[in-house]
């Protein structure tokens, strides 16, 4: 499996989500990480272990509605659920086998920007020239 792929991903979805205005930004993915942790209801493979998971998800996502180090820890749980599923469950696309372990490369990448306050990328590219950061 091509592991670039991935990190290439989840930095052009941290690009996409960099063009939302804050607050609005923050708001959106706590929606974003609350619907990851959904991903796999439809048939992961744990059964009725999938539940919790969703429950805790949610409860982050709710938390990360005002946190971005919420978000952040969202996506590190996705990671390890991804993990999980690659190793004994079921792939999060079922027509691809190794989509889990993409995902689980993928998230960590949005997580870390996450844990930077999800700033916005496109603002720091453009202020980069001038030696100030933007938020």
């Amino acid at each position: 499996m091509n592991l670039v792929s991935p990190v290439i991903v989840g930095i052009v979805y941290c690009l996409l989500m960099s063009l939302i205005e804050e607050p609005h930004r923050r708001r959106f993915n706590a929606i974003m990480v609350g619907g990851a942790g959904a991903a796999y209801l439809s048939g992961g493979g744990f059964g009725p272990w999938e539940l919790p998971f969703v429950a805790l998800m949610a409860y982050v996502a709710y938390r990360g509605l005002e946190s971005w180090t919420f978000i952040g820890i969202g996506w590190l749980l996705h990671t390890a659920w991804d993990m999980a599923h690659h190793l004994k469950g079921n792939p999060i696309l079922p027509f691809s086998h190794d989509s889990s372990l993409g995902c689980a490369v993928c998230d960590p990448v949005i997580a870390l920007w996450c844990f930077r306050g999800g700033p916005s990328l496109t603002a720091l590219v453009r202020v980069a020239g001038r030696g100030r950061v933007a938020r």
